[in-house]
């Protein structure tokens, strides 16, 4: 392998960072014992600036290239996410009561009905209760996570200064 330039990063399959490199997983540096790194990565990634800054933390992210208002060391998304009734297109569902004949009577528990209304027959543009169909899901977050295979990110902290042109 070809000496790295310094800050590079690369995908490996093995689960340790060769000697020069640091796994991408946010450690913070001290800025004495790494100069040249730090005059390239700044403190971009974390730490203070002054005596310390962190390497780029991408375990459980995705890269991404800067532009279009993403700035470089910038992270977002989720893993998780519970979703809002304003995320949601406006949609119907359809009630499918049985088709068999009932009977005229009393309506027991657990019908869909609105109070006071007598209807004994069809009802095509009835409309029920707001809450006679309770929310899906439970309010509880989903996965939010395209299909992935880990590979261990890691960053040159030895190597080849790169120039800027």
């Amino acid at each position: 392998m070809s000496e790295p330039f310094l800050g590079e990063i690369r995908a490996f399959a093995f689960p340790f960072p060769m000697r020069g490199w640091a796994l991408c997983d946010g450690s913070i540096l001290q800025i004495a014992q790494h100069q040249a790194l730090y005059s390239i990565l700044g403190a971009t990634y974390g730490g203070n600036g002054v005596t310390t800054f962190a390497l780029p933390d991408l375990r459980g992210r995705v890269p991404v290239h800067t532009g279009n208002g993403i700035t470089l060391g910038q992270a977002g998304g989720e893993e998780a996410h519970v979703l809002s009734i304003g995320e949601m297109p406006p949609h119907t569902h359809v009630a499918k009561p049985l088709s068999t004949s009932g009977s005229i009577g009393k309506a027991e528990a657990n019908v869909w009905a609105m109070t006071n209304v007598q209807a004994f027959a069809a009802a095509p543009n009835a409309t029920m209760r707001g809450d006679a169909l309770g929310a899906a899901g439970g309010s509880q977050p989903h996965n939010n996570m395209q299909p992935y295979q880990v590979l261990n990110y890691c960053i040159a902290i030895q190597g080849i200064y790169p120039s800027r042109n």
